[in-house]
């Protein structure tokens, strides 16, 4: 009886302590699932002192003219001696780049008024380049839906993020990657690293959304003025939260573009779309966005309530929503110099991110000195080409994408004054 009560109690413990190791797991899958850095007191983006260099940046010097401080929005509203315009040319008809145009093939004028071109690059410029991807439970279940259930509804961010990483950038090109929920959180910093870019492209195939929010604007503001956000998580920082810096800190003469992988769905970011459109305007750096949700859009619209009757994760989303979501990615889109293209079926990528990659390697940049004005004013940029050089301006075969507008500072702002640097 003895022998039987003892073999008891070791079988009761050692299921005892299985239990205890699988909740262990599962309590660790779920931690690891939010993607939250670790914390401690040590800044996190510091460079290493002098003479020293971390393994990382033994592996991938990252060159100095792309690294830059971070700014926020309220310095990006402040007009500068420069404005920079990235233009894309191409043919109506074939949709065909042009690209070995000169200096004297462009004319930019200001509210109707023609500028001097004072810096010009061509395409032969290397590129650097973000990418921001939601990735929302919001998001999963959307895509989730729109599938059909036939595989992870995150695929649907995932994958044309994995594509073009894996299929467009070269080794003289940098890219970072930004994932964004609640928060947006660098997942990598500058590199050309190939190993650099499969462990985030890993990153997120292992993991699945934490929060159901999908902050937008926020995300918007982060990428192309920098702030205080989540240390990048592939960079062994010991600090939860970083200073990071913004597409704006990257000189003119390297081409600048974002792209977003995004629904164009914000719940409730700290700024509101004309502030994000604001940043997006002064940037000058031109955004391409493939729009997501597309086919649970076609899917389930036409069955939805037209005044806030759906509810998705929680979230009240109706068919009026979605409209105004893909308003917001098209004016983006339109008014940074960038393109928008609604992806509903898997097939469509190669062609559209053969798109994107075509026009981000044929486009020029070109600056002007804006007037000695502070109405703090929005000003309409107009770009102009003469392809064969005969001085008529080409606009009935050729289309430009540029930026818009800029933003001329108020009068007694820090702006107003002889400014330095580029907007």
């Amino acid at each position: 009886m003895k022998s039987i009560y003892l073999c008891r109690r070791v079988f009761v413990l050692l299921v005892g302590l299985s239990l205890s190791f699988s909740s262990f797991q599962s309590v660790s899958v779920r931690a690891q699932a939010r993607r939250q850095p670790p914390s401690s007191d040590q800044k996190k983006n510091k460079r290493p002192p002098e003479g020293q260099q971390t393994e990382e940046q033994k592996q991938e010097p990252v060159p100095t003219e792309i690294l830059g401080k971070p700014q926020d929005a309220e310095k990006l509203s402040v007009t500068t001696n420069l404005v920079n315009v990235d233009a894309v040319v191409y043919n109506k008809k074939t949709g065909q780049p042009a690209i070995q145009l000169k200096q004297g093939n462009f004319a930019i004028f200001v509210d109707g008024v023609k500028k001097d071109i004072t810096n010009f690059s061509t395409p032969e410029a290397p590129i650097t380049i973000t990418l921001v991807v939601e990735f929302s439970k919001l998001g999963e279940t959307l895509g989730l839906y729109g599938n059909g259930g036939m595989e992870a509804g995150q695929m649907e961010v995932i994958r044309p993020m994995a594509m073009f990483l894996s299929n467009f950038i070269t080794p003289a090109d940098y890219v970072s990657v930004i994932a964004y929920d609640m928060r947006p959180t660098p997942i990598t910093d500058f590199t050309n690293n190939p190993q650099r870019i499969q462990q985030t492209i890993s990153l997120l195939l292992r993991n699945t959304p934490a929060f159901s929010e999908t902050n937008l604007f926020d995300a918007i503001k982060l990428t192309l003025v920098g702030g205080r956000a989540d240390s990048v998580v592939l960079e062994d920082s010991k600090e939860a939260k970083s200073d990071y810096a913004g597409m704006v800190s990257v000189p003119g003469g390297r081409r600048r573009a974002v792209l977003l992988v995004s629904s164009g769905l914000d719940t409730f970011s700290k700024i509101n779309f004309d502030q994000a459109r604001k940043v997006v305007q002064n940037s000058g750096i031109p955004i391409y966005i493939v729009g997501t949700s597309q086919m649970f859009q076609k899917k389930y619209g036409d069955q939805m309530d037209p005044g806030r009757g759906a509810n998705i994760r929680g979230i009240p989303i109706d068919r009026m929503t979605f409209l105004q979501a893909a308003n917001t990615l098209t004016t983006f889109a339109k008014e940074s110099g960038g393109s928008f293209f609604p992806v509903t079926f898997e097939g469509e990528l190669p062609a559209v991110l053969g798109s994107i990659n075509a026009m981000l390697r044929s486009q020029y940049s070109l600056g002007f000195k804006p007037d000695d004005v502070a109405d703090g004013k929005s000003h309409k940029i107009v770009v102009k080409v003469d392809v064969d050089g005969d001085g008529q301006y080409d606009d009935k075969a050729y289309v430009v994408k540029a930026r818009e507008v800029y933003n001329a500072p108020k009068a007694g702002s820090a702006g107003s004054k002889a400014g330095s640097g580029k907007q």
